[in-house]
């Protein structure tokens, strides 16, 4: 399940290989404030186009909700119904009562912190996919998964309720996601998809003995701030327990982002089923997604480690770099040529490249040829045209960027 947060991203995550995408729309979900967010209005689209590819949808409807805001939750569950979105997301009890009582399919969010079988059973009444908290281990899913099994537990579908977890992506320092950190500083508050990030920043620790005071920066470590979750060491593990469901974690990053991270663990998952989980295409599948944004990787709770592992630097430890190059103008599709308008920065023959768009999603190549006004050339003249060759179609006002390498 790839999360996406434009129509970049849900295209990318339907040619990476999704079986299901989940997005939030206007305020009520916990990326609201993120540049990269839906409307009301976009819904229609979003299933057309999902459903269409055999992809199911979900609306994250996950923020805390107060009582002037019922009626609005009210419209977007409505909405939900009326354009045929197969689930919705979410934690607050007055979305939750409302979806069933419309028949919207509910699935519990991380925020309700289910940490055993008996919450399961409980839940089970209301939805038919759950996902546990962020802080178990796995041999304690795996307990859970199996008493599912065991006694019959079934949500409202009839059939036996499916265990969701998070794959990969951005881990925080609070409890499943509850945190009052942005609120506490800023009065902006993380439970209402407001949240500052106050955590990804520097900090120092100090003692206080009464006596006297002590003060230490720790080098290379932000104190708050976790590595992002990597399981493709060990998604043998995780599928064998009988997981249901991959939650990638990231609405709020780039369409890139979503492609490379989707189709990764799509052709572990596959491997896995074919016998071909080997310590080579792990090697392979992690410099992959180390070229994407990243805060450094460990493994979560998930192996029973107590203690977490701690970002080295503020922002993304990426292996590449995006940087913008210019526009398409136009697409020839007998030829499958793109004219390019140079904006920004140049594009030499040898050159990696992605192209982004509403459309197109995100397409990914090397510049194997490049010609100006009908004369093949090495490299590009910023503020001039050039045409390139694709394999598949682009569309005009798509944005191209040059991908490099960064040394570390």
């Amino acid at each position: 399940m790839a999360p996406v947060g434009s129509y970049p991203a849900l295209h990318a995550a339907i040619h990476a290989g999704a079986d299901a995408v989940y997005f939030g729309v206007g305020k009520l979900n916990m990326r609201a404030r993120a540049a990269l967010n839906f409307q009301v209005e976009d819904l229609a689209e979003i299933t057309r186009i999902c459903h269409e590819k055999n992809v199911k949808t979900y609306l994250t409807l996950n923020t805390i909700i107060y009582d002037e805001e019922i009626e609005e939750s009210h419209r977007v569950l409505e909405a939900a119904k009326a354009n045929g979105i197969d689930a919705v997301i979410s934690s607050d009890w007055a979305v939750i009562t409302y979806a069933r009582q419309i028949g919207v399919e509910v699935h519990i969010s991380t925020q309700c912190n289910v940490s055993n079988f008996e919450a399961v059973k409980f839940y089970a009444q209301f939805a038919d996919v759950m996902v546990t908290a962020r802080e178990l281990r796995l041999d304690q899913v795996a307990e859970i998964i199996r008493k599912i099994h065991e006694q019959n537990i079934c949500g409202p579908s009839g059939k036996p309720v499916q265990i969701e977890i998070f794959a990969h992506g951005a881990l925080c320092m609070a409890v499943s996601g509850k945190c009052y950190l942005s609120l506490d500083y800023y009065n902006s508050s993380a439970n209402r998809g407001s949240c500052l990030q106050l955590c990804r920043r520097p900090y120092k620790l100090s003692q206080t003995d009464g006596e006297k005071d002590v003060e230490i920066e720790v080098d290379n470590e932000y104190l708050l701030s976790p590595k992002d979750l990597k399981t493709i060491d060990f998604l043998d593990k995780i599928l064998q327990a009988g997981v249901s469901v991959l939650k990638i974690e990231g609405r709020g990053r780039s369409a890139d982002y979503v492609m490379t991270v989707t189709k990764v663990y799509k052709e572990a998952v596959i491997a896995w089923q074919e016998g071909n989980y080997t310590k080579e295409n792990i090697e392979k599948w992690t410099k992959e997604l180390e070229t994407v944004y990243n805060r450094g990787f460990w493994s979560g709770y998930y192996l029973g480690q107590k203690m977490g592992e701690w970002a080295p630097k503020y922002g993304s430890s990426a292996t590449t770099l995006k940087t913008y190059v210019g526009k398409i103008t136009n697409f020839f599709d007998r030829l499958s040529v793109a004219e390019l308008k140079v904006e920004a920065s140049n594009l030499k023959i040898g050159d990696k490249y992605v192209i982004i768009g509403n459309t197109t999603g995100v397409y990914e190549d090397t510049v194997k040829e490049i010609r100006m006004d009908d004369q093949a050339v090495q490299e590009t003249v910023q503020g001039t045209f050039c045409s390139i060759k694709t394999l598949r179609e682009v569309h005009r006002g798509d944005k191209l960027y040059r991908v490099d390498q960064v040394e570390r």
